[in-house]
């Protein structure tokens, strides 16, 4: 992930964070060490985001589908028509 050489705004890019949130980290662990990052939390990885938003571009890709089969008849009926 990085280095000793890589500086705080390029681990912030990777980590894909703001740097101040990464500099409160490093303040808080050099402070607390032992207590800190106790993990109370749970952790999102990109498989869990990516499972949460597969349903939605499923529906936003049959609706986008619906509305082209519309078009595509309604260009159908009127150049009929001409």
């Amino acid at each position: 992930m990085s280095n000793k050489s890589d500086s705080i705004k390029e681990v912030a890019i990777s980590l894909g964070i703001r740097e101040p949130l990464l500099y409160r980290w490093r303040k808080e662990f050099y402070q607390k060490e032992d207590e800190v990052f106790t993990g109370s939390g749970v952790a999102s990885t990109i498989q869990d985001v990516e499972k949460e938003e597969l349903p939605r571009l499923r529906k936003e890709n049959r609706d986008l589908k619906l509305e082209r089969d519309i078009l595509k008849k309604a260009v159908g009926i009127f150049s009929k028509n001409d």
